[in-house]
C-alpha cells in the first residue's frame, strides 16, 4: 500500500556517499536512519527509477537544483533525491549533476524505504530489476504533508515546480 498524506515516513536506513570527512561523516558511504534526519525538519524527498537515467538526469535533478533557493525560501530545510542505487553510484551521480550541498543524494540500495512507502516496481522486463516509481513528497517532522506520485512513464507532478507551488 502506498504511503498517504498524514502518515509518518518509515524509519528506514539510507546511504549517502561523502567525499570529505566532516560533520560526523567519514569518507565513503555513511548510513543514516530516516527518523533521525527528519525530526523537527521540513524535507522535500523526490524519488526516481535510477541514477544516470535520461529523465532523471535531464529534468528531475536539474529542476530541484534550479529551484533550490526558492524551496529554501519557503522553509524547506533539505532536499533529498532518493533512488534504488548504492551510495557509490549516488555519489558519482551527484558529482555528474553538480548537486553540491543543494541536494542530498541518498541511496536505497536495499529498497527498504522505497518498499515501505509502497512505490517499488518490478522493472525486470527491460533488465532494471526492482526500482522506484517517480514521486515527490514533503515531510514535516516525519509526517508526509504532500505526496505526488507519477503515472508510470510520466514526469508531470513530481518535479520541483509542482512542489514549490504546493508550499504554503
Amino acid at each position: 500500500m502506498t504511503i498517504k498524506v498524514g502518515e509518518r515516513v518509515p524509519d528506514a536506513t539510507l546511504y549517502e556517499y561523502h567525499e570529505t570527512e566532516g560533520g560526523g561523516c567519514s569518507i565513503g558511504p555513511n548510513k543514516f536512519k530516516v527518523a533521525d534526519l527528519v525530526k523537527g525538519r521540513k524535507i522535500v524527498i523526490f524519488g526516481l527509477p535510477g541514477a544516470f537515467t535520461p529523465t532523471c538526469s535531464a529534468k528531475h535533478v536539474p529542476g530541484y537544483i534550479q529551484q533550490y533557493d526558492a524551496l529554501r525560501a519557503k522553509g524547506v530545510d533539505e532536499i533529498w533525491c532518493l533512488s534504488v542505487n548504492d551510495a557509490w553510484v549516488m555519489g558519482a551521480w551527484a558529482r555528474d549533476q553538480g548537486t553540491g550541498d543543494k541536494i542530498r543524494m541518498m541511496g536505497d540500495g536495499n529498497v527498504e524505504f522505497t518498499r515501505a512507502i509502497g512505490v517499488d516496481v518490478n522493472m525486470d522486463a527491460p533488465g532494471y530489476g526492482i526500482r522506484s516509481r517517480r514521486y515527490s513528497m514533503l515531510v514535516e517532522d516525519g509526517v508526509v504533508t504532500r505526496f505526488n506520485l507519477e503515472t508510470p512513464g510520466k514526469f508531470e507532478v513530481s518535479g520541483a515546480d509542482t512542489m514549490l507551488a504546493q508550499l504554503d
